[in-house]
């Protein structure tokens, strides 16, 4: 397993992720900080909705273990069945922040993810997590999350 900071341009769904890094800004860039993440997620998805981009809001996913389900978690936002988008309103992201949203990526198929921080700075985290596992699952049962 193979998880870390995206930094290049040669990554999957560049693209998409760019397009939600703007979104992100065009929000915190009205908004400012301040307010509760449930405000920043519903000005998000006012601005997905805008632009046509397909989303699942408080998205239910289930944690497997040994074939059986031993959890569930509600991811944020999940975009184009591509890339979750985890929102912060704090002073800073720690690593905390960073483990969860890969424990999220672990738990589906996707292999992309945002963290978004609506604090005092800006900040913002493009995370991966794929591997050989993940692949296998795909070929095994489809894309489905």
């Amino acid at each position: 397993m193979m998880s870390r900071p995206m930094a290049d341009q040669d990554y999957k769904h560049a693209e998409l992720t760019e397009k939600l890094i703007g979104i992100f800004f065009e929000v915190y860039n009205e908004l400012g900080h301040g307010f509760l993440e449930s405000v920043y997620e519903q000005a998000y998805v006012l601005v997905l909705t805008s632009k046509g981009i397909q989303f699942q809001q408080q998205c239910p996913v289930n944690v497997m273990f040994r074939g059986a389900n031993v959890g569930e978690f509600c991811a944020d936002l999940i975009v184009e069945q591509a890339v979750i988008v985890e929102m912060k309103a704090v002073q800073k992201l720690d690593l905390s922040h960073e483990k969860q949203l890969l424990n999220y990526l672990r738990a589906t198929d996707l292999e992309v993810g945002l963290l978004l921080n609506f604090g005092p700075s800006a900040q913002i985290r493009r995370l991966i997590l794929e591997n050989e596992r993940k692949r296998l699952r795909r070929k095994a049962v489809g894309s489905s999350l």
